[in-house]
């Protein structure tokens, strides 16, 4: 970790943009002591309506996901500590550009599919690949994820409140996760349960825990498959093709966390 800098001075953490604090007393170079911010990695992460601006680019409560596509763009700004969520037909580029913004991949955009006449939601985190620091500190961004994922899904929800109250069984479709590295270990999908009540998968090895062990009730995710497209031209599946524009190259032998249920990430992007 490099060394403290005077607080005026020193740029934000990639702990401090996710939004993780506590005061941690230093040693001043004058004799009265002064407090900094620096990481607190552990406790519930809360989400604040008030911190949330919503953009609605060319859709509305009433169009059902299953009938016209509907993505989220979820970004944070250092400068404001706001979310900034985009609802849209797809991902919002504009919010994506900027070398902070490639600098951290701090980004989560997610999708509406309908596969064989059921809805879900495919949320995309981007962990390791594209540059080294990304790389070296993989474990500690899996763990950052999925300890915000709870915060994002509250923010789809209560940004796009109109429309799950128009279609309150869109409440139960499932989410999966995509974890996107370039490490196998963290190249993987999970479930995450229904979008009403998601929670992480049991498995222990797609734990949130640094130390391993897993915070919080597990879903039931073992009845749950990713669902798959048809393969012939259908009026039961929407979109044809997945909203989200990232690569997969990386994902060779990455798998699925759904209780019992593993199978390869790459073969699963295919929409």
């Amino acid at each position: 970790m490099a060394a403290l800098l005077p607080l005026k001075l020193k740029p934000p953490s990639v702990f401090e943009r996710n939004g993780f604090y506590v005061p941690y007393r230093v040693k001043p170079m004058k004799k009265n002591h002064s407090f900094v911010t620096v990481a607190r990695l552990f406790g519930p992460a809360i989400f604040e309506a008030s911190k949330l601006k919503v953009l609605f680019l060319g859709v509305d409560e009433k169009k059902h996901p299953g009938n016209l596509p509907r993505t989220y763009t979820l970004t944070h700004s250092d400068i404001t500590a706001k979310l900034t969520l985009a609802i849209s037909q797809t991902i919002n580029n504009s919010q994506l550009q900027g070398w902070s913004n490639r600098l951290y991949r701090d980004e989560i955009v997610a999708e509406w599919k309908k596969v064989q006449g059921k809805m879900s939601l495919h949320v995309h985190c981007h962990i390791s690949g594209g540059h080294f620091l990304l790389d070296i500190c993989a474990k500690l961004r899996y763990f950052i994820f999925c300890k915000e994922l709870p915060v994002v899904l509250k923010a789809f929800v209560h940004g796009d409140v109109n429309l799950l109250n128009n279609y309150p069984e869109l409440q139960e479709a499932i989410v999966w996760v995509y974890f996107h590295s370039n490490l196998p270990e963290f190249n993987k999908v999970e479930c995450w349960g229904p979008l009403k009540d998601p929670a992480a998968p049991s498995s222990s090895n797609s734990s949130c825990n640094l130390d391993g062990t897993h915070e919080g009730k597990a879903n039931e995710a073992s009845n749950w498959d990713l669902p798959r497209p048809c393969q012939d031209d259908c009026t039961c599946c929407f979109p044809s093709m997945s909203l989200i524009p990232w690569p997969q190259k990386h994902a060779h032998d990455s798998q699925i966390q759904s209780g019992s249920h593993q199978e390869p990430l790459q073969e699963t992007q295919q929409s």
